[in-house]
Order: structure tokens, then sequence, then C-alpha cells
């Protein structure tokens, strides 16, 4: 129904058939889909060059390769994007442990995840500069990583999370110190959303029993966005968003509010428009896939469905109707760019997986 086409070195995956991928209305989560889209990052994650730091120089000896700053995470363009491309293989590993691309996921990772590595990345968030770094995008895909492999039932896997838990540990610490002095929320569609980056740490800190985390989160979600009424999602998309502000933020107090009567209450307030029976929210159009600015978009489609995809999981028993409205936006959304990641520009090819595979693991829970 929709073609995929890979673009990757032949032994990394062995033998792979390039015939289309055949994806239901359903959006299956089948062994050919995330094969394919693990063969992205387990192409660039060694790939250096192009790359973007975003390093702040405090003398010329702070100028180094990629590989000697970054020696786990280094790959992909950027740091977060070699972190979520890492974790869209732990995700393939853990969907797939018994099939031919687990051994290709395994030899990668005993690469990369090894104590004096990781140390090394550990080093730089401890830096004065590189306590900021990533804040609070790429804090929030680490996390995600390490819940991952931390709640995997493979062995190996939960090895791999004992060596990367210190840098975990780190990066929760961050979070703590710098919650409380956050005075405002950041309510753009990019990578210093807010909300985006409390969701995965939300995640991370409930799984790890990290009570002092998942309390600062709850606190600051409440008092920036309990109050908050008529989101204008009619305003969206900018330009180069790859977030919703307002999606973001319904599916972050999908968790905080835990009883559902209380967060659908709030979920009117806030976006009444999802309520309505002629709701339509229409994908974000990409023109131009060799920017890297312009491509956001095919993102922002799927981390809308994702986001859609979780409202509806929480009011399902409240509005059945409305349940299948925004089933079918998150869809819609998927469908509009799933044409377009594999085989795409890199502009878009290193990093689009692993926002396609979260989108259709989110999808797939409805059929659980």
């Amino acid at each position: 129904m929709r073609l995929l086409i890979l673009h990757v070195i032949p032994f990394l995956l062995g033998q792979i058939s390039s015939s289309p991928i055949s994806i239901s209305r359903g959006l299956d989560l089948d062994y050919e889909t995330v094969v394919k889209l693990a063969g992205l990052p387990l192409e660039c994650m060694y790939t250096i060059y192009p790359n973007r730091l975003s390093q702040t120089l405090n003398s010329p000896d702070d100028l180094k390769p990629p590989p000697e700053l970054h020696p786990t995470f280094y790959g992909c363009f950027d740091w977060h994007s070699s972190v979520h491309g890492h974790w869209l293989l732990a995700k393939v590993g853990n969907l797939f442990p018994d099939s031919e691309i687990y051994p290709n996921v395994s030899s990668r990772f005993e690469d990369q995840f090894n104590q004096t590595k990781i140390q090394k990345e550990l080093d730089y968030f401890q830096s004065k500069s590189g306590k900021t770094f990533e804040r609070t995008y790429g804090w929030a895909w680490l996390l995600k990583l390490q819940f991952e492999l931390q709640s995997s039932e493979n062995e190996e896997f939960r090895r791999y999370a004992e060596i990367l838990k210190p840098l975990a540990d780190e990066i929760a610490a961050l979070y703590v110190d710098f919650l409380p002095r956050l005075v405002y929320p950041v309510r753009v569609g990019e990578h210093s959303n807010t909300a985006f980056g409390l969701i995965f740490a939300f995640e991370y800190a409930r799984l790890d029993g990290n009570e002092l985390l998942e309390e600062s989160i709850r606190n600051v979600s409440k008092t920036f966005f309990l109050e908050d009424r008529a989101c204008p999602l009619n305003y969206e998309p900018s330009g180069s968003d790859f977030l919703s502000p307002c999606l973001q933020e319904a599916d972050l107090m999908s968790r905080i509010l835990e009883d559902r009567e209380e967060y659908t209450g709030w979920l009117e307030n806030f976006l009444p428009q999802l309520f309505k029976e002629d709701f339509i929210l229409e994908p974000g159009e990409v023109v131009d896939r060799t920017d890297g600015k312009l491509v956001h978009l095919d993102g922002l489609n799927f981390s809308r469905a994702w986001n859609l995809y979780n409202i509806a999981r929480k009011i399902t028993d409240t509005d059945k109707d409305m349940f299948a409205r925004l089933l079918e936006a998150g869809d819609d959304h998927i469908l509009k760019s799933i044409d377009f990641v594999v085989g795409s520009d890199y502009a878009g090819s290193h990093w689009l997986a692993s926002f396609l595979l979260h989108a259709l693991e989110v999808r797939h829970q409805f059929e659980k």
C-alpha cells in the first residue's frame, strides 16, 4: 500500500526484502516495518559528519571531533538524534528478541555501552556548560532510552541499563535542580517545549521509583498547566514545528491527572474543539524534505498522532465517538508522512524513524 525503500549497509541487517510495506488502517507494528526503520539508526549512528554539536566553547581545547566529546552518542547529526536512534534499536530488540535483527542491535550496543564511554558522556554533563546541554529534549530521550533498557525482560539489555544508569541518574538530578527554577513554561513546537520534556521523564521516574523527580514533575505540571484554558490549536502549526504545543500539554496532563473524570473536565476547558463532532485537524504539509527545518513537519505528524492516541486512551470510557475521531485523526497524520522516512534525505532520515516508531508503538497498544 505504501512504499518504503531501504538504503542501508547490507551486512548490518542481513537479507531484507525491498518489497513495499503493506500497512493496514490499523498501522501494524510488524517485523518488516521495524527492521526497515532500524536500518536508519544502524546506518547513521557511526556517521560523524555532518554534525551539529550545540557546544559552548570555553577554550580552544574544547574544540574536538564529535566522537571525542560524545563517544557513545555522536552519530546521526546531533546528540539527541543519536540517543533516540539508540532508543529505536532498543525498542526493536525488545519487540523481536529472537529475530535476525537482534544480533545487529546487540553488537552495536556492546560497542556503544561500556563504562569508559558512558563516563565520558557523564563528564560532559557534569562540566559547567554541560549542565544545560540538551535541556530538556535530549534529557527526555535519554531517560526514555534508559526506560527501554531498564524495563526489558532481556538480561543483556538490563546489563546495558546498569552501565547507562549513572548518566540517567545525573540527568534526573539535573531535572530536579532545574524545574523549581523554571518560572514559566516553554510553549514552542520545537526542542525546548516544556510539556514534551516532562512526559518521558515522568514515565522513567515512576519506573525507577524516583519519587523526588516524579513529584517535581507533578508540581511543575500543575503549576504551569492546570488552569490553562482554550489552547489555540487552530494557530498551529508554525513553519518548523515537530511538536504540537497544545497536544503535548494535553498528553502530559493525561498522566498528571490520573482520575479520568478530572482529566476530561480539564480537557473540555483546554481543548473544547476535540469534543465537537465536526473536529478536523489537518496534518502538516512538507514541500521540501531536504530542508532540515521544513521537514520538521513530518515529525509533527507523528508526534501529533501519539498525542491524539494518548488522549483517546484516557477518555475512551467517556465518549466513544470522540475516541474514534481522535484515533482516525492520529492515523491520518501518520499516513500523511509514513512514505517519507526510509529512503529520505538525511535532513529527515537521521531522526524521523524514531518518531514514526513511537507513534506506531502507541497506536499498537490499542490492539493488545
